[in-house]
């Protein structure tokens, strides 16, 4: 499990880095790697501690289930993860009018503190250093 919660982690900083660079050029895929950001950061938490989730529903539920209530993470964390996954449902699927920049951008700093929390979470395993470049 530790295997897939590393590739997760180095998935989620790739994604982060991503989300930055396509600021410059496309808001819309921005969005969503910030959101794959945050998805792959999280499933990698949750890995390491032996749960798996198929449903990206499923996965924001654990969030506010396991990570918020349970204390672990300020409240404001969980309202993090639902803001970058609105953002990302917006810009992937039209539901509604896009983003501004500003928007995404706002998207970005949640997600970095969302890595940032993981990272915390179990820092042997996923490396705040790979977020300092960022």
């Amino acid at each position: 499990m530790t295997e897939f919660a590393e590739d997760q982690w180095s998935r989620a900083l790739n994604s982060l880095r991503a989300a930055h660079a396509c600021l410059e050029v496309d808001l819309d895929s921005a969005a969503s790697r910030a959101y794959y950001a945050v998805f792959h950061a999280v499933t990698a938490l949750f890995a390491l501690r032996g749960q798996h989730f198929t449903k990206h529903t499923g996965l924001r539920a654990a969030v506010h289930r396991d990570l918020v209530h349970a204390g672990e993470w300020r409240e404001e964390l969980g309202g993090f993860y639902d803001d970058v996954m609105g953002t990302r449902e917006i810009e992937d699927y039209g539901e509604g009018p896009h983003v501004d920049r500003e928007g995404v951008e706002l998207a970005l700093r949640e997600a970095r503190a969302i890595l940032e929390a993981v990272s915390l979470a179990a820092p042997g395993h996923f490396p705040i250093a790979g977020l300092l470049e960022l």
